[in-house]
């Protein structure tokens, strides 16, 4: 028999103000499958229509950080797999100082809403191409973009590196 106390305790960061998250649905018939993301009757998450695109990111590649001062992120990566992280450096908040990581994709269909001025990036953690569907909350402003960034490695508290173990 296994000895409980011989398992370290997992102690999970607060999750951070704000970020709100939707499990997702797939629905499979003989023709394929259909998954919903969001919908303008999701309740409280649902806040405004921007538009919609989507990112192709190749196996190992880290496409991070930034933020948005007035857009909200939805995220769904509808195939592959992505370790999303966000990073609350927002002054006064309440998690200050959090960093949230989500394993999102195939394995795990979900949405993630980030939150304005919150630091957000992916890594592709998958041996295929993983492709991340965002509904933000506000149109790309090609000559003045709500979008401000760091470099992926070694600007803000997290480390891209598999942990193995």
């Amino acid at each position: 028999m296994n000895d409980p106390k011989a398992y370290p305790t997992i102690t999970r960061p607060p999750r951070i103000e704000g970020v709100k998250t939707k499990a997702l649905r797939l629905i499979p018939d003989e023709r394929g499958w259909l998954m919903e993301i969001l919908r303008a009757d999701d309740g409280e998450l649902f806040t405004k229509f921007g538009q919609v695109y989507v990112s192709a990111t190749y196996p190992g590649v880290v496409k991070a950080w930034h933020y948005h001062k007035a857009q909200l992120d939805n995220f769904a990566c509808v195939s592959g797999m992505v370790k999303l992280v966000l990073v609350d450096t927002r002054p006064g908040s309440p998690t200050e100082g959090a960093v949230n990581e989500f394993f999102v994709g195939s394995q795990n269909p979900v949405l993630v809403q980030v939150p304005n001025l919150v630091y957000h990036g992916w890594k592709c953690i998958g041996d295929t191409v993983a492709l991340v569907v965002n509904a933000p909350t506000e149109p790309y402003r090609y000559d003045e973009p709500d979008e401000f960034r760091l470099e992926p490695h070694g600007t803000l508290p997290y480390d891209w590196s598999r942990k193995d173990g």
